[in-house]
Parts: structure tokens; sequence; C-alpha cells
């Protein structure tokens, strides 16, 4: 199949890590988070009921959101780079869809050549002094069904794919969005068993046969 809007997960899709769980280890609370993160991934439990409060526990500074950003190019995934450059050869329109944090997943998303607008996640905002403040609790992809909110905006550019690893890409079927799931860093078998294509390598260039 061929799709005109090419979309992807950031966190355990385009870099191997999950970005709440480093800035859990780096305040000493990464077992507790790393737990909620599942839970949630697994659609266990709602990404509402656990958003605002592993934030809340970290408040994660100015400092510690420029650390993520950098670990999040340094644990790239294989095979991102040149997927990128290809799709963006072709002429589609690619997208990143993530409930991380904004500000930290902007530098990644420049360094595959994407524009700001092209980055839709969950905005951070800090006190003058560079502490933690607070987050855009009006973005949709900090709840439940976010995923989707997104993608119908993105559809009147055309048929679109999504690509990520957990359940909240899956919500991308309920706007008529094709899912592939990728299990090359975290295998799930919610996202195994109701994706439209699964793909469990660890290099994302297996994508590309799938929608070009």
């Amino acid at each position: 199949m061929k799709f005109d809007v090419i979309c992807f997960d950031c966190d355990s899709t385009l870099s191997k890590i999950e970005g709440i769980d480093e800035l859990a280890k780096s305040v000493g609370l990464g077992e507790e988070m790393s737990k909620l993160t599942d839970a949630a991934m697994n659609g266990d439990v709602a990404l509402e009921a656990v958003y605002e409060k592993r934030l809340s526990l970290i408040q994660p500074n100015i400092k510690s959101i420029n650390d993520l950003a950098e670990q999040y190019i340094a644990e790239i995934v294989e095979g991102v780079k040149e997927v990128f450059a290809v799709l963006l050869a072709e002429k589609k329109s690619v997208h990143i869809i993530s409930g991380g944090l904004r500000q930290a997943i902007l530098p990644l998303a420049h360094t595959l050549g994407l524009p700001d607008s092209h980055v839709h996640a969950v905005d951070i905002f800090f006190n003058e002094d560079g502490s933690y403040r607070s987050f855009d609790q009006e973005s949709p992809l900090a709840r439940t069904g976010g995923k989707a909110v997104v993608i119908e905006l993105l559809k009147a550019q055309g048929s679109v794919v999504m690509i990520g690893d957990g359940k909240t890409d899956l919500e991308a079927q309920q706007a008529g969005a094709f899912v592939i799931g990728f299990g090359g860093v975290v295998d799930r078998s919610i996202v195994r068993e109701r994706a439209d294509v699964y793909i469990n390598e660890h290099s994302l260039l297996k994508v590309l046969e799938h929608i070009l």
C-alpha cells in the first residue's frame, strides 16, 4: 500500500528510550515510573490517569528536558535516518505524533529533517528560573484517544499510516488510519494482535516496503 501521510510515534519507535522513564530515573523514581508507563502503553490504565501524576512527581526542569533531547538522538533506532531520508525525498508528509514532551522531541525531529509544525506532542511549561510549572492540559495527546484526534486533522492530506509500539498508536485506527506495529524495541502482545501489520525487527527499515 502507498500512503500520503506517514506518522511515527517517538518513544520506543524512533528512539530506544521512553522519555518519561528517563526523566524519572534522573530523580530516583525510575522503577515506579516504568511500571506506570508500561501499564499505559499496554492499555491497562488510561493515559490521563497517569500523565499528570508522573509529571507532578518528577517535576522536570529545563536542564533535564535538554538532557532528554540529547538522549533521544543518541539512542535513535537503527534505520530511522534512512527511512526519513527516503520518505522526505519522495515528498511524503511525515509527522511525529507522541504523548511525550514536545520540547524534548523537537531536536530529534530537526535531526531527521522535520519542521516544528510536523511534531505533535505535549508542551511543557517552566517557571522563570527553569523549574517545572505545568504541561498543556488541553493537549489531546495527554489523554486516551488523542492520537485519533490528530490523525483526523491530517486525513485531509490523504491516506494516513501510523507506526508505533503502544496501544495509544492503535487509536489511529479509530480515525481510519492503517497501523503498523513496531516491536523492535518493545514487543507488546496487544499491538502484535491488533495492528494491521506488525514488524518485529530491530531496524525500522522494514516499514518502507509497507508504505511506499
